[in-house]
């Protein structure tokens, strides 16, 4: 991969419905050589897809927590984490806790009621968003803030046990 190609990759990561002729004028390249370089990018897998960003606000979640989820029967519990609309990312991690879980629900009663379901495979330690600075950054983008820093803000724990 060469800068163009960060350029294209940059673009559509901002942009993935950008007609094709706007973003050769924006990296001066002909459309033919854009397009080319979008399918090589696309076989060699480095774009895996397009998809549309959904505001949860809109579709009436208001509350995400991130939750650090042990368990002793992890294949009943990944069976569960699939079949659950609340949880939108579930990592697998090292440490004290099995998992990580990106959890968006209505309301913060309704992650209570998640939560109480969770306690059948195991225990829970959960962090609430308060705010989101960003989110889904670009892997190739240069969209740090000043001198590399980070704002973290703080977050609510809940510590939940089965």
């Amino acid at each position: 991969m060469d800068q163009i190609d960060y350029k294209i990759l940059s673009v559509l990561h901002e942009n993935a419905r950008i007609p094709i002729s706007e973003m050769s004028r924006m990296i001066a390249m002909s459309q033919p050589a854009v397009t080319e370089r979008l399918r090589k990018l696309e076989e060699q897998g480095v774009i895996t897809g397009y998809r549309a960003e959904l505001s949860p606000l809109k579709l009436g979640k208001h509350t995400t927590a991130f939750v650090m989820f042990k368990s002793n029967n992890c294949r009943d519990f990944e069976t569960f984490a699939e079949a659950s609309p609340e949880i939108v990312d579930l990592y697998r991690i090292s440490g004290e806790y099995n998992y990580l879980m990106k959890v968006v629900t209505e309301t913060s009663e309704t992650l209570a009621q998640f939560l109480d379901a969770c306690t059948a495979f195991g225990f829970s330690t959960t962090l609430i968003v308060l705010s989101t600075r960003f989110e889904d950054k670009s892997l190739v983008g240069s969209d740090l803030l000043p001198n590399g820093a980070s704002q973290a803000k703080p977050v609510q724990i809940v510590k939940r046990g089965s």
